[in-house]
């Protein structure tokens, strides 16, 4: 694989310092700083993606565990993430299931009485 993961960026670094970074080791197609969907900060590490995974492997032996930007950075290959079933919610729908929770029978809440406790 020739996506990298880079760790323990500081918090100033761009984009663009992330790639130039690692350009002396080979064509890089993206880099990117992930940042806080939020604030817009940087979360302290990114991916860099090469055409090649000899380049790749060039880039995490030379740069892994070195100094970059002010920090030591961990460089990684980078796992593949599983793909999302339906934002985290597996497909199940939302409140108030027929199904209900486990183990009450597959009842509501408050199973099948009515108010009056019947």
């Amino acid at each position: 694989m020739s996506k990298l993961f880079i760790g323990g960026l500081a918090w100033h670094t761009t984009d663009d310092a992330l790639r130039q970074g690692f350009e002396p080791y080979g064509v890089v197609e993206e880099a990117i700083v992930v940042k806080d969907r939020d604030t817009n900060r940087s979360r302290g590490f990114g991916f860099v993606r090469f055409s090649s995974d000899t380049e790749a492997d060039a880039a995490m032996d030379a740069m892994n565990n070195q100094e970059f930007d002010g920090r030591t950075i961990r460089v990684d290959k980078a796992s593949e993430r599983p793909a999302r079933n339906n934002g985290g919610f597996h497909g199940r729908g939302g409140y108030n299931q027929s199904e209900g929770a486990p183990g009450n029978g597959g009842q509501r809440y408050g199973g099948n009485r009515g108010y009056g406790g019947e």
